[in-house]
């Protein structure tokens, strides 16, 4: 089975051909205009079917408040602002992301959360945040975002440098299935054009090792099979405390 799956894998590639010289002069950039469309369509099914799982997680959002204050959140990737709706009232909301193009559809979804208190909007990548203070915030969300990022240990180190001590990581992501399984010889043959589709998403990762070895005090953590396409059944949902 193992050769069979580097074996299609390697035709896929080879159809990806294409794509792969459409990266190398530039011309995917095009994609990145075009793909908060697409996510923002995306976003608004698996939120529907991802709905109570995301209200279970992030009623715990709260109980990371600084007594008598204000919750401060900030969330990595935000893309369209798919998590918004789950947010508690009076949250105060710093966005960044890489892609400057979501920053339109992420103002229409503001302007649907008027529960929450929008700060700022930061272009920035996951690996490199520095315009935000250390111990800072009070909760980082991070959700189908640690699949794309260059470096999962990087963009975990600063989440938890800019979480104040007793601050929460909240995230919900795809991960690579088990080795014995039909999804896991579909995810490694379909990733190479996965990459292009996902602008960077990689299905193969194995998410949970990061979490595990990131240095936060605390870690609650489940692998849940998510009513979603095959290739990103898998699924970890939680948090860390700093």
């Amino acid at each position: 089975m193992t050769f069979l799956m580097r074996f299609c894998a390697a035709v896929v590639n080879v159809l990806c051909l294409p794509l792969h010289l459409m990266e190398a002069v530039g011309l995917y950039q095009i994609y990145k205009r075009i793909f908060p469309i697409c996510l923002y369509r995306i976003s608004i099914n698996y939120n529907k079917k991802m709905h109570d799982k995301k209200k279970e997680l992030f009623r715990c959002l709260s109980e990371f408040k600084k007594p008598g204050g204000q919750l401060t959140l900030l969330e990595i990737g935000c893309g369209t602002g798919a998590n918004f709706e789950f947010y508690p009232p009076g949250c105060k909301v710093i966005c960044t992301d890489p892609n400057p193009h979501f920053q339109k559809y992420l103002k229409r979804c503001m302007d649907d959360n008027s529960h929450l208190n929008y700060e700022r909007f930061v272009v920035a990548s996951g690996e490199d945040m520095g315009s935000v203070e250390d111990d800072s915030v009070d909760a980082v969300v991070c959700t189908l975002v640690l699949c794309s990022v260059n470096n999962i240990a990087q963009t975990l180190r600063e989440a938890h440098r800019i979480l104040r001590p007793g601050g929460a990581f909240f995230f919900i992501e795809h991960v690579v299935a088990e080795p014995s399984t039909w999804a896991y010889f579909f995810q490694h043959v379909l990733q190479p054009l996965w990459y292009y589709f996902g602008d960077g998403c990689e299905v193969t990762r194995e998410t949970w090792k990061h979490l595990e070895a990131a240095g936060f005090s605390e870690l609650k953590m489940r692998h849940i099979e998510a009513p979603l396409i095959f290739v990103i059944k898998p699924h970890i949902v939680g948090y860390a405390v700093k």
